[in-house]
C-alpha cells in the first residue's frame, strides 16, 4: 500500500511540475490508473510505474494541446460580433403595421361578428362554447366565423396589394 501512495505522490509531483492544476493532476492520475487497469486485461505489464508515468505524461500533453486549441477558438469567439436573435427593426415595424391593419379590419365588422371571431380565433373557444356563451345557434356561429374569415382574408390581401402596387 505504501508503494501505491509513493507512486501517487510521484505522479502528482511530476504532473504539477508540468503546469497542471491540482484538479487536473488528480483527474490525469485517475485516468492513467484506469488505462493501466484496462490494458492489463489483455496484456501483461512488467513494471506499472513507467507505464503510469508515460500514460500520465501523454494525457497531460493531450490536455494542454486541447486547451491551447480550444483557447484560441474561445478568444476568436470572444472577438466575434454576435447577431441579435430577435427580429430586425424592419420585421417588427412590418408586424406592427399588419396588426394595425388587422385591428382596422376588425373595427369594420359588426359587433356580433367581431365578438364571435375574437372568441373563436383569438380566445380559442369552440363553436358550441360560443353558441352557448352568446345564446345563439351553432349555425349562426358558423356563419359569423366564415364571413369574418372571408372578410379578414380580403381585407389583409388589400393591404398586400397596396404595398406591392397595382397589377401584382
Amino acid at each position: 500500500m505504501n508503494d501505491l501512495k509513493l507512486l501517487f505522490f510521484k505522479l502528482r509531483r511530476l504532473l504539477r511540475s508540468r503546469g497542471n492544476s491540482v484538479a487536473d493532476t488528480d483527474d490525469l492520475i485517475q485516468e492513467a490508473f484506469l488505462r493501466l487497469q484496462l490494458y492489463c486485461r489483455e496484456h501483461k505489464v512488467e513494471k506499472a510505474e513507467p507505464f503510469l508515468v508515460r500514460v500520465a505524461l501523454n494525457l497531460s500533453s493531450d490536455l494542454h494541446r486541447h486547451r491551447k486549441r480550444s483557447g484560441s477558438v474561445a478568444e476568436t469567439v470572444k472577438t466575434l460580433q454576435v447577431a441579435e436573435a430577435g427580429p430586425s427593426a424592419d420585421e417588427v415595424f412590418a408586424a406592427q403595421e399588419r396588426l394595425l391593419r388587422m385591428k382596422a379590419g376588425l373595427d369594420r365588422m359588426s359587433p356580433r361578428r367581431r365578438e364571435v371571431f375574437i372568441l373563436n380565433r383569438i380566445e380559442g373557444y369552440t363553436f358550441p362554447q360560443i353558441a352557448k356563451q352568446l345564446n345563439i345557434t351553432l349555425s349562426a356561429v358558423e356563419k359569423h366565423v366564415a364571413k369574418a374569415l372571408l372578410f379578414m382574408t380580403d381585407w389583409m390581401d388589400e393591404e398586400n396589394q397596396d404595398v406591392e402596387g397595382p397589377g401584382k
